[in-house]
Formats: structure tokens, sequence, C-alpha cells
């Protein structure tokens, strides 16, 4: 059996317990063997906010911002604080990713909002038979809970890594660890004179390989923040790592960070939510970007990943997208040159699915686009419902199909089976 096909008959499985009801399940999924299901797609953070008398409207705040679910160790550290933390989580239908260091694995809380235990943050490959140990411990006590583990980004260096490449890392961390979700944290620089977008996206392709290989899968975390060498990311930027793991076929998105962390590394204080409780710009622009993810998330959910297409401003797209649903995508000559990226999926249902992403962050684009199939047989998932409607020429009066991008915004479409 293809990946795709064992990945898209456990997401049928999970969908029928779900009722199909968007962006929550009906009754908490358990797969046959124990192992964790994911039952929405992730949209979740770094540095939970504190655990305090003010918890209660901080949550409801996290709420308000779409967020789907919380990973903790920061607001929420003693076994007291992560009860309050999942009682929140359920009051405002949210999962949560607790602290579990030093508390034995037959006493971990359990809780309908607990997905399951946070373990351990960038390990080195020579931790994997210790943490192997302590995942089959916790999996045993608590089945279809997910142990989580948040793996370095390609830039690591070797020593850190413990392998001499990063493709050894990733592959040894999943062979001998045997984790339910795959994660990664990566920081794209975006200046001028330092564009590391191709870096992350090569990163992604590591992660898409290796979870479809397993079967599992994958989140990230992106930048939100400006720290060290990295600029404060515009909304335009933030959309662009978002929209781009979703191309990879991400099954979930981590905002580093939401609540701006003590200390010198981070003097600007400029993530979601200030150290004095502000909230900065980039809450408005996370609620907006996660209420698109929030609507695309159940149909995101039912699709793996077939193949994923790098249109840069240099290629032929159609020697690029040769066999892919979109066979061309041409451009004016007064528009920039095409700058895409192309996510290609197949639906559980058999549809296939394309995600076409603006690859620039500074500008529109309005692509001449064409499909393999007759336009009756393609509908986009609106990204402010998350309805299936018609395909809607952007631009009647042209020739083609125009599909308008605004700068890094991405568009899903189903294609009935071929």
């Amino acid at each position: 059996m293809e990946p795709w096909a064992r990945y898209a008959c456990a997401a049928v499985a999970l969908f029928a317990l779900a009722g199909c009801v968007p962006g929550r399940a009906a009754i908490e999924p358990t797969a046959p063997d124990g192992r964790f299901v994911q039952d929405r797609f992730a949209i979740g953070l770094w540095v939970d906010p504190p655990m305090d008398e003010r918890a209660d409207g901080r949550y409801a705040e996290l709420a308000g911002a779409h967020f789907s679910m919380v990973i903790g160790g920061f607001g929420a550290r003693t076994p007291e604080d992560v009860e309050k933390q999942l009682e929140l989580c359920a009051r405002y239908d949210m999962k949560a990713v607790v602290k579990c260091t030093g508390v034995p694995a037959e006493k971990l809380a359990v809780s309908s909002a607990c997905w399951g235990y946070s373990l351990r943050d960038e390990p080195n490959a020579a931790e994997f038979g210790r943490l192997r140990k302590q995942v089959d411990a916790i999996r045993a006590a608590r089945p279809g809970k997910l142990v989580y583990i948040n793996l370095f980004p390609n830039y690591a260096s070797p020593e850190q890594l413990g392998t001499a490449t990063y493709d050894e890392y990733v592959a040894r961390f999943v062979d001998e660890v045997d984790v339910d979700v795959l994660s990664m944290d990566h920081y794209p620089i975006f200046k001028p004179g330092a564009d590391g977008r191709a870096a992350y996206c090569a990163n992604l392709e590591v992660m898409r390989k290796c979870a479809l290989e397993r079967c599992i899968p994958f989140w990230n975390f992106f930048n939100t923040m400006p720290y060290g060498h990295h600029t404060d990311p515009t909304e335009a930027q933030l959309r662009w790592q978002v929209f781009t793991s979703l191309a990879y076929g991400a099954k979930g998105v981590m905002y580093f960070c939401y609540y701006t962390p003590a200390g010198g590394e981070f003097p600007k204080g400029g993530a979601i939510i200030s150290r004095d409780d502000r909230r900065a710009n980039h809450y408005y622009q996370a609620r907006r970007i996660n209420q698109q993810l929030k609507n695309l998330g159940p149909t995101l959910m039912q699709l793996t990943s077939t193949g994923v297409y790098r249109i840069t401003p240099e290629d032929n797209p159609a020697r690029i997208l040769a066999g892919s649903p979109i066979p061309n995508i041409v451009h004016s000559p007064h528009d920039p040159k095409p700058d895409y990226l192309v996510g290609v999926f197949r639906h559980t249902d058999g549809r296939r699915a394309v995600l076409l992403n603006n690859y620039r962050f500074a500008y529109a684009a309005w692509p001449t686009v064409e499909f393999d199939a007759d336009l009756s047989n393609v509908i986009e998932v609106d990204k402010w419902s998350g309805k299936e409607v018609p395909v809607v020429d952007g631009s009647p009066d042209m020739d083609g199909l125009q599909l308008p991008l605004d700068a890094a915004e991405g568009r899903l479409f189903l294609l009935a089976c071929d």
C-alpha cells in the first residue's frame, strides 16, 4: 500500500469517529494499537502564558486567536498548574501537550483535553536510546497519548545533532525513538542580503519524506518575533512560513513565541503577547492567519502529500509542473515572472488537491492557471468559511483562469478523482 493510502485509511477512520464535525472529534479517538491519533489541525505555540490569577482570561484570549492547542512547560510548570491548564483548555475547546519532566509515567495527568506530554526539545542523537525507553513507558501507562519531542533544524551543527548529516539525524530519530508525531523548529532569515527560505523548504522536505515513510503527521515551529539576527517578521512573512509548511503537508504549525520569554535574548519583546500582557501586532496577525487555518484544517487533515513543485522566476513552469494537476502557470508580460510553490495531495475520498502558494512575500501575484481537469470538476476550499465553493475567475476580461494571490498567500483546490 502506498504511504498516502495508509495515512488516508487512518484519516478516514478518524473522521468517522469525529462524525465529520469540522475542527473537533465527537469522541476521543485512539488507534487500535493505543498510539496517538491527531484529531484536528494543530495550531500551537511555544511559551505558554503564566498560570496565575489571570489565567482564565489568558486562555480565552488564546482561543480568541483561534489556537487549537498549547504546548506547556513555561507557564504551567507544576502538577497543580498542569491540572489548571487542562481545565482551561477543556473550557475553551483546545488541546494541551503538558510538561511531564520529573513526573512518573503512571502519575501523568489524564484529561480529555490532554493530547499528551512534552518530553524533550532538540535532543542529540546520543539521547535517542534513553528517550525511547521514556516514550515506551509513557505509552504503556497512557495509551493513546502523544509523547512529544521536538527536533533541531537543519542548520544545527553536527555536534548538536550527534550525526554527520541532518537526514541521518531525522531518520535515526524516527527509527530509534518511534514517535507518533515528527516535529522540528526552523526560523528562516528574511533580509534583503540574506534569504533563508530555501533552507526552510529543504528542512520541510526532510520532514515530509520521513513522515510519509512512517505514516505519521509532522509539525513545525516558525518564527514570530525579533531576536538575535532575526528581523521582526511582517504578517506576509508569517503567512509565508505557514502556507509553505502546508504545501509540504504539515499537520501542525507552531508559533515561536506566544508569550514573550524573559531574558536578554529577546530585548524587543515582540512575541504575540508582551511580558506586560499587551497584545502585540502579531496577536491580530496570528488571529487572521489562524482563522484561515481553522477553516482549512478539516480538509488539510484528510490530505496526504504526493509532491511539491517549486517554480522560480528562471524556470519554465510547464516543465517543472509536468505530471501535476496544474500543467502550466503563465503570467502577463507586465507582471513579475512566476515565483510559486505548489503542493499536491491525495484526499481520503480519492480526489486530488493542490495548494498554490505565492512564494513572494512582498508582492501580490496574478497567475493564469491551467488545471488538467474541466473547471466544473475543480472547487476551492474557502479560507474564510471552510466550505467548498466554485472556482471564480479573478479577472474574467482576460484570457484563461486568473487566480490572484496576495503576498505569500496560499489557496487550496480540490479536483475530481482521476
